[in-house]
């Protein structure tokens, strides 16, 4: 169940009464306390009733928020812990808690280029340690997809600092197609992943065109302090990507009905896990092959997504993309034929 910010000041001003072990506590005194704390860390003046401090011993009591406090109650009056020891602050963490924690650390580790997260990661190895000490070390049960050997990662936490701090960076880069590497100065806009890839858009100091780095072929970055930082006016973050596969997408670029036609056999793998969110399956033939429509932008991507089909797929409009991947399996085939 959720716990509101004044009960959890409520439950640890119990707490901090009852591991008094020099003072007797009776249900008027730890009212009172519980009121003191709220007054001064919530500036909430108007006390709190007796059923409510009752009905905090009873959950601190309880399984509920995994405390299990042995709160009890001697000389029909006085209230107390009966492990002296005890306090709400040092419960150990419970396996099903850590089996969350767990999970949760396997997906942050993912971006283990932005140092918060791994010194997030370093805390929550440390609770798991302690807790996975007395008992036997189990094995991972999710594996997720990732590439250790990637370039560019020690960019990200620079590149995310520039980008909320609005810094200007200078930046040596090598395109595939280059000789060489350049040295420009660049307004980074926005950080996005794609199939373990991280790419970097913003817009080159001269030029009014959004460009998409990727952080592999940086060969050095540094903030250019004395360089002004230039906003972004050129496209919205939040919406830009909704027609997109993949990460390449001109400013002025809108979406386009493609229509493909999947057979029997891999047509399940299709509609099981969409190309895009806006696919939709049209309508299945009689030989159980499906028609899927999807509004993208026509990219790279997304003929590569096609390609992975090869002869499991037909693509039927429009016209444009029919005839590019028809020139692309002719020219496959001269090269097999020429081997």
């Amino acid at each position: 169940m959720p716990v509101n910010r004044n009960a959890l000041i409520r439950y640890k001003t119990i707490d901090t009464c009852l591991r008094n072990k020099y003072r007797q506590w009776t249900l008027e005194d730890l009212i009172d306390a519980c009121s003191d704390a709220l007054y001064e860390y919530e500036g909430i003046d108007k006390g709190i009733s007796k059923r409510t401090v009752q009905m905090d011993i009873q959950m601190m009591r309880s399984e509920k928020l995994g405390y299990n406090a042995p709160i009890v109650v001697y000389d029909n009056k006085y209230y107390k812990y009966e492990d002296e020891d005890y306090s709400i602050t040092a419960t150990p963490l419970s396996e099903g808690d850590l089996k969350v924690m767990s999970e949760a650390v396997e997906v942050l580790r993912q971006f283990k280029g932005f140092s918060y997260f791994s010194e997030m990661g370093d805390i929550v190895s440390r609770l798991e340690d302690h807790v996975t000490s007395a008992r036997q070390k189990t094995i991972p049960v999710i594996d997720f997809e990732k590439n250790e050997s990637l370039k560019g990662l020690s960019y990200l936490d620079t590149i995310y600092n520039a980008i909320v701090n609005k810094q200007t960076l200078e930046m040596k880069y090598r395109s595939f197609k280059a000789r060489s590497a350049s040295t420009f100065i660049f307004y980074p806009y926005l950080l996005k992943e794609y199939r373990n890839r991280w790419f970097v858009f913003g817009v080159k100091r001269g030029t009014p065109m959004l460009m998409n780095l990727a952080l592999d072929r940086i060969h050095s970055l540094e903030i250019a302090e004395k360089e002004p930082y230039r906003e972004n006016k050129l496209f919205d973050p939040q919406t830009f990507f909704e027609d997109v596969i993949g990460v390449t997408k001109a400013l002025n670029q809108k979406g386009e009905i493609v229509r493909f036609l999947v057979d029997k056999q891999n047509a399940p793998y299709v509609l099981t896990k969409p190309f895009h969110k806006s696919q939709q399956l049209i309508e299945t033939q009689d030989d159980g092959s499906m028609l899927f429509e999807i509004e993208v932008v026509i990219n790279q991507e997304l003929q590569r997504e096609l390609f992975g089909f090869v002869d499991t797929i037909r693509v039927l409009s429009p016209q444009s993309l029919v005839e590019f991947m028809m020139r692309k399996f002719r020219l496959a085939r001269e090269r097999y034929n020429n081997d």
